[in-house]
């Protein structure tokens, strides 16, 4: 069986060597074993295993779901509503997220329509709106 050192894993997974260590610190993937001269030799299965922490965070999971998801793949007890669970979570943070960047978006929006960017800063009601929490249309 083939063995990686710590270089060649994460150019593959295209990481860093501290992140490849990091993962490792947090348990994320096993400790390999050292070679005689001390180096970190790999599995060829860490590849599958740093594509699979890839693939959720890409997915916008943290790293402790992401090991709460390599739990129940690992599990063969694990029932597949755990995993969907877990997604439809995720879905329900990121739905809260976007209603609250909305929101954001809304009050910004209003804030823009009382300012009609000319003239002196002084007076603005952006501005005025931060300083004092009340603009012309008495908040966003």
């Amino acid at each position: 069986m083939s063995r990686l050192r710590i270089g060649q894993v994460a150019r593959e997974a295209g990481i860093s060597v501290e992140t490849v260590r990091y993962y490792e610190q947090r348990g994320l993937i096993e400790a390999p074993r050292r070679s005689d001269a001390g180096y970190r030799e790999y599995p060829a299965s860490v590849r599958e295993r740093l594509a699979f922490i890839a693939r959720g965070k890409a997915l916008g999971f943290s790293l402790d779901e992401v090991r709460e998801l390599l739990d129940l793949q690992l599990d063969a007890d694990a029932d597949r509503a755990a995993v969907k669970g877990l997604v439809e979570e995720k879905m329900a943070l990121i739905d809260a997220k976007m209603a609250e960047l909305a929101r954001l978006r809304g009050s910004l929006a209003q804030l823009s329509r009382q300012c009609d960017g000319s003239g002196s800063a002084k007076g603005c009601p952006i501005l005025a709106y931060l300083v004092q929490g009340t603009s012309e249309a008495d908040a966003p």
